[in-house]
């Protein structure tokens, strides 16, 4: 799943490609992947790109006309979206609803553009056409961005919700730009359990847990700016050190990476560096170790 740093990395390419460029059409493929519908797509059209940033984990495209409020294109990648950048179409033919991975293309005035993929079975991705970002449910409810939230404003947000840290991390109405992956990195930078309970944390590993949040945040967002769009799934998994790598040694103390599965994630960790160096046992089926 896209988090912050690549949501971040994605909005930096298309400042520097889109930004200055018109729409010349969008061209919706999967009408469940639209969840608005006024203003209709065809409002986007001869207007100029003039931003692109994000809220959390969610992408906005600014698209603004002349003496009529901007518009914003508002993306979630949900789990298997992604976004291909393209210097020029193999066809000037509009796209077939329902045929293959595209959810929606965005054409712009110099035959470049993007596409909006989703690939597998599950269709999460969710686009938005809105005058105010504010209007997107998601956006709505996000709280504090977690590369930017000062310490007090962390501690406050995570103190806020009673519960296993690792939950509490990628609930986006807390902090708003984890999920699962950087969730891993970040408590393994920390040297925390990811059981370990916010309201049990002192001040010292909320602390800790902040820093770990900005350092491990912060690299990803440099390591992953200036990357071409379809450079940057490759670079995430080339900087994780436990997320993804199970049964592999850690880096930082060579013990064996172990996991928890779940009905549909799962998480990674090193006894070692986290838990005293005893395995954490299936939540379903023992008393947990924090």
């Amino acid at each position: 799943m896209p988090e912050l740093p690549e949501v971040e990395a994605l909005a930096g390419y298309l400042r520097e490609r889109a930004v200055g460029l018109r729409v010349d059409r969008i061209e919706v493929a999967a009408i469940s992947a639209l969840k608005t519908y006024d203003p209709a797509p065809s409002a986007a059209s001869g207007r100029e790109v003039v931003a692109a940033g994000r809220h959390g984990k969610f992408l906005d495209v600014t698209l603004a006309g002349d003496g009529v409020p901007d518009l914003h294109l508002v993306t979630h990648l949900a789990r298997a979206g992604w976004l291909h950048y393209r210097e020029a179409f193999n066809s000037t033919l509009p796209l077939k609803p329902g045929k293959g991975p595209i959810a929606l293309r965005v054409r712009l005035d110099d035959g470049s553009g993007f596409d909006l993929t989703e690939a597998g079975t599950q269709k999460s991705l969710a686009v938005y056409l809105v005058t105010d970002p504010a209007q997107v449910p998601g956006v709505s409810r996000l709280g504090p961005d977690a590369l930017a939230a000062d310490l007090s404003t962390f501690a406050e947000r995570l103190r806020s919700r009673r519960g296993q840290v690792k939950g509490v991390l990628t609930d986006q109405e807390v902090l708003a730009g984890v999920g699962n992956a950087y969730s891993d990195e970040i408590l393994h930078t920390a040297k925390l359990s990811p059981f370990a309970l916010t309201n049990r944390l002192t001040d010292e590993q909320m602390a800790t847990l902040h820093e770990a949040t900005r350092q491990v945040l912060g690299d990803a967002v440099a390591r992953s700016l200036g990357q071409r769009a379809a450079e940057l799934k490759g670079e995430k998994r080339a900087g994780l050190r436990v997320h993804a790598r199970t049964a592999l040694p850690c880096p930082v103390c060579g013990d064996t990476i172990r996991e928890v599965s779940f009905a549909d994630s799962s998480l990674q960790y090193c006894p070692k560096c986290q838990t005293g160096g005893k395995p954490l046992a299936d939540r379903r089926l023992s008393r947990l170790v924090r």
